[in-house]
């Protein structure tokens, strides 16, 4: 079946006939977790909808004002899918969401044309290709892309754009009809029903196709070849954006840039080198840092074992530790033979569960509202907040005057 959505794409609403509407499930993942929605599955006489197919997602819209979830094609049905019953043999008002399906238009159309003039000059065959990702793909059947060519290809599709070149939908019977063969295309699904599309950029190709496409290359606004990288199987993905998309990409890169310009203190042009200084600046930094903190651990137990009356614990936070300080105190304290408190990082926050801290007891990991484990003598975890120190300390003391003998590391 060809659909409304086909055979006019720029079609917004369309009021249609519900001729289904059974209870279903719908499996969806949202923010990374799976949740399966109650619902109906809703069949109508046509549909501006997009079910997905071809390689191209299917549409956002309503049906009477109700979200659509989800649009599947099911032999020469499209099934729309709605978590609020629409009654058999009622009216519908469809709406699409004409800012994704207009996307959807540029980019799938401008992927047409791309892989025309790919495989015209240089005989790079489309094998796949992905419009979910912000930067839309192009899998080339051929080990390598130069990037003489990768130019060559966008100067061409750029000049058609120029010329406002028609591009042509054309209806066959059905998926016997042997004037099929002469064009291009990755096949057509084993359910396939009723007439077939081809989509004929007007002296460029035709090619097999059941998308929403432009009318006119123009419209498409233009391509931008971003570059190409090796893929699975000796072949190569061309990366691009066209249209919107490439307005929308070119205006966040701008705000970076200039956000960046600010940062590293110096033009776009000067942004690699400048940036590269500065995080070979940082590391430097940071190996620096590092070694005076391990100095300093050195110095804090040599102070601590001078003293001339040596404390029953020993107690140290450090804002700035890490777990080399840490090591380092433990290592030089290896010789004594008393309980150990030892924590790192901010002292207020909950949260912060990538503090690390050692200490004597359980109950002072439940002050530090922290997790861990006893090893080898000593009690390791991550702490939700270190506001409770004080209180650790004043647990851990109590604790040894309580205990006239202290036989191990706790």
């Amino acid at each position: 079946m060809s659909f409304m959505c086909q055979q006019n794409s720029y079609l917004k609403e369309l009021h249609a006939k519900v001729t289904s509407c059974k209870p279903a499930k719908l499996a969806l993942v949202e923010n990374g977790k799976k949740t399966t929605v109650q619902g109906y599955e809703v069949i109508l006489n046509d549909t501006i909808l997009f079910p997905e197919g071809g390689g191209q997602p299917d549409d956002k819209g309503t049906i009477n004002d109700i979200p659509v979830l989800r649009i599947t094609r099911v032999g020469k049905e499209a099934v729309h899918f709605v978590e609020a019953e629409i009654p058999e043999n009622s009216d519908a008002l469809l709406k699409v969401d004409w800012q994704r399906r207009f996307d959807h238009m540029q980019q799938h159309t401008a992927q047409h044309l791309i892989t025309a003039i790919a495989d015209h000059k240089f005989g790079f065959k489309t094998t796949s290709w992905n419009i979910v990702t912000d930067i839309v793909t192009i899998e080339l059947d051929t080990p390598l892309v130069t990037d003489e060519q990768l130019r060559d290809i966008e100067t061409s599709a750029n000049e058609k754009i120029r010329d406002c070149v028609p591009v042509i939908v054309t209806l066959y019977g059905d998926k016997t009809d042997p004037e099929l063969k002469k064009f291009r295309g990755l096949g057509l699904p084993a359910d396939q029903e009723g007439p077939v599309r081809v989509l004929t950029i007007e002296g460029i190709d035709s090619a097999l196709c059941c998308g929403t496409h432009i009318s006119n290359l123009s419209h498409i606004q233009a391509i931008k070849l971003l570059g190409a990288e090796k893929g699975k199987k000796n072949k190569m993905n061309v990366m691009f954006l066209a249209g919107g998309r490439l307005l929308k990409y070119v205006g966040e890169s701008f705000a970076r840039e200039k956000t960046l310009t600010g940062i590293l203190k110096g033009p776009a042009e000067n942004h690699c080198e400048l940036a590269d200084k500065a995080v070979k600046a940082m590391k430097l930094l940071q190996k620096t840092s590092n070694q005076q903190l391990r100095e300093i651990a050195s110095l804090e137990v040599a102070i601590f074992k001078q003293a001339d009356q040596k404390d029953i614990v020993f107690v140290k936070h450090r804002k700035e530790g890490d777990n080399d300080y840490i090591s380092v105190l433990l290592g030089e304290l290896a010789d004594e033979n008393i309980p150990k408190l030892i924590s790192v990082g901010t002292s207020h926050g909950r949260g912060r569960d990538t503090v690390p801290f050692l200490s004597a007891r359980s109950k002072i990991c439940d002050l530090f509202e922290g997790k861990g484990a006893a090893s080898k003598g000593l009690f390791r975890g991550k702490a939700g907040k270190l506001t409770n120190r004080q209180k650790a300390e004043s647990l851990l003391r109590d604790y040894v005057k309580a205990h006239t003998v202290v036989d191990k590391e706790i």
